[in-house]
């Protein structure tokens, strides 16, 4: 009676596991079998090829810009500068495009796994119904039934052999049906995530084309306003220094006295992973507090934050759970002496009294009420601002600190509160 309570559990499990796997796939194998594989990887790696391509065209057009940084704050230097603004994005188009190719290919060959896994599931589920049938009606005699019941005493122990050899294939075949769905499990874990890569490829592909139609409107009206006369570009930059000196003390004043009401055990401790890095691969360009260019430019001397090296276009990511408390622009137009303070900014009210601003950005896609999660997409990086080139400037603030101003000339609402070091809790 062991042997039949044995194979009545191994019975019960064999369908559990038919059921959890029904909904999965096949092994890659059984792809290969059904042939066009290579035709598919063929195809792939021209897509990976061709990206390569044009990510080494990008980093060719990246070496010249040394020559336009030596005309830096010039007419001239911001002419040349759009320019290379917007063949820069229409590199990053590109690959956003081959990328979905190549994302759809990917995905077509996982549903073929998949399509051809069903096969083989139902395959695998006739053969071990057979075998089921078989075993569950030796199970019915005793194991002494069974060995008794022959003429000859080899008779027996051949069908005893029998038995004991269905029950061991059944459970190799369990354990293979088994890492059939661990095998599938995977894929599917890959699928959803090829299919979420493909559709940030599309929203990029989508808001970069926006982002380059924005730098030619801006160079056309650049060209229009100055009439191409750098003395007259160069009399509106210095007017534009005056009036952010002026909109930078003011601000000081207001930090200043909110400052005295700071209690920093209000706080997360200090640590890193509070808050997620807004970009991939960060490249720090500026620290926080009294850095070395702060002193130079800024009236305070202070910076309020963290700058990341960023291309233009570069998706900018939430730092933590949150919502938007505002998304607003500093700016009053799209000329360079028309350029405030954080330009087009984020700021995401958080949980742990923490509260996170983005700014300089060139898009955003998110706007106030807005709920959005870690490593969700919010925006992407630009000049926008009081800004001498395309980077992320990233602030936290101690949430219940934070005011929103109207600075004139800046435009909007400008975020004023008590500003503390982001790389304590990135």
């Amino acid at each position: 009676m062991m042997v039949k309570k044995s194979l009545t559990n191994i019975f019960f499990l064999f369908f559990l596991t038919i059921t959890v796997v029904a909904a999965a796939g096949a092994p890659s194998e059984i792809r290969d079998a059904q042939g066009g594989v290579s035709d598919f990887d063929k195809t792939i790696e021209e897509k990976n090829v061709e990206l390569k391509r044009i990510q080494e065209e990008r980093e060719k057009l990246e070496q010249g810009l040394s020559e336009i940084q030596k005309v830096k704050g010039s007419l001239n230097g911001e002419v040349k500068n759009l320019d290379y603004n917007i063949k820069q994005l229409d590199f990053a188009v590109q690959s956003n495009k081959v990328a979905v190719q190549k994302f759809e290919l990917e995905l077509g060959v996982l549903e073929d796994d998949l399509r051809g896994s069903e096969k083989a599931l139902q395959s695998s589920k006739n053969t071990l119904s057979k075998l089921m049938e078989e075993l569950y009606e030796r199970d019915n005699n005793s194991v002494l039934l069974v060995f008794f019941k022959n003429e000859t005493l080899s008779g027996g122990i051949s069908e005893l052999e029998t038995l004991f050899v269905l029950n061991e294939n059944l459970n190799e075949s369990v354990a293979e049906l088994e890492a059939i769905q661990s095998d599938l499990k995977m894929k599917a874990v890959l699928t959803e995530e090829k299919k979420r890569q493909r559709e940030l490829e599309k929203v990029n592909l989508q808001n970069r084309q926006l982002i380059i139609n924005d730098q030619k409107m801006e160079k056309q009206k650049l060209l229009a306003q100055t009439k191409n006369q750098e003395q007259v570009f160069q009399a509106k930059i210095n007017e534009l220094e005056k009036q952010q000196l002026e909109i930078s003390r003011i601000i000081s004043e207001y930090e200043k006295k909110i400052r005295e009401s700071f209690n920093p055990s209000l706080l997360p401790s200090k640590r890193g992973g509070v808050l997620a890095y807004p970009v991939s691969n960060p490249i720090k360009t500026q620290g926080y507090g009294k850095t070395k260019f702060a002193e130079r430019a800024y009236r305070t001397g202070f910076h309020g934050g963290v700058d990341f090296g960023v291309r233009l276009g570069t998706p900018v990511f939430a730092a933590e759970d949150g919502v938007v408390k505002i998304s607003d622009n500093n700016d009053r137009g799209s000329s360079r002496w028309q350029k405030y303070q954080f330009g087009l900014y984020i700021l995401i009210n958080h949980s742990n009294n923490l509260s996170t601003l983005y700014a300089h950005l060139s898009r955003a896609v998110v706007r106030a009420g807005d709920r959005v999660k870690r490593g969700g997409l919010i925006g992407y990086s630009g000049n926008t601002g009081y800004s001498t080139g395309p980077h992320l400037h990233l602030s936290v603030y101690w949430t219940s600190s934070v005011q929103l101003k109207s600075i004139p000339p800046a435009a909007g609402l400008v975020p004023v509160g008590v500003t503390v070091n982001p790389e304590d809790y990135l």
